[in-house]
């Protein structure tokens, strides 16, 4: 059975840095383009950023600059490596994988398998 497992959320301060991880099992990493999503306490889903099979990325005007997204085919794992973390970055971050390899959706829709999720807190 498919599964997505975060990892690496938790408490930092304004600035600082967290580094997040998706373990994936039962369907093929290296075929599918994958993503991460957040949601804040009281607002709707949003998109981050998305990486496809050939490790393009593509990211929010959010956190461009700050937000590197990177996979390991060899581990079926995604990252999500946060820098210079600001308060409006709190919120549940999701994984999601798509089936279309060569796509960079920027979609919540779309995406067929995902993630419980991993709270992320940054504190000013």
């Amino acid at each position: 059975q498919v599964q997505l497992v975060e990892s690496g959320g938790g408490s930092v301060q304004a600035g600082g840095s967290l580094r997040l991880s998706c373990a994936t099992s039962g369907y093929t990493f290296s075929s599918y383009s994958m993503g991460w999503f957040r949601q804040a306490p009281g607002k709707e889903r949003e998109w981050v950023t998305s990486i496809n099979i050939y490790s393009v990325t593509t990211y929010a005007d959010s956190v461009k600059g700050r937000f590197t997204i990177s996979r390991d085919n060899a581990k079926n794992t995604l990252y999500l490596q946060m820098n210079s973390l600001k308060p409006e970055d709190t919120a549940m971050y999701y994984c999601a994988a798509h089936r279309r390899g060569d796509y960079l959706s920027r979609s919540l829709y779309g995406w067929n398998y995902w993630g419980q999720g991993t709270q992320v807190t940054v504190s000013s």
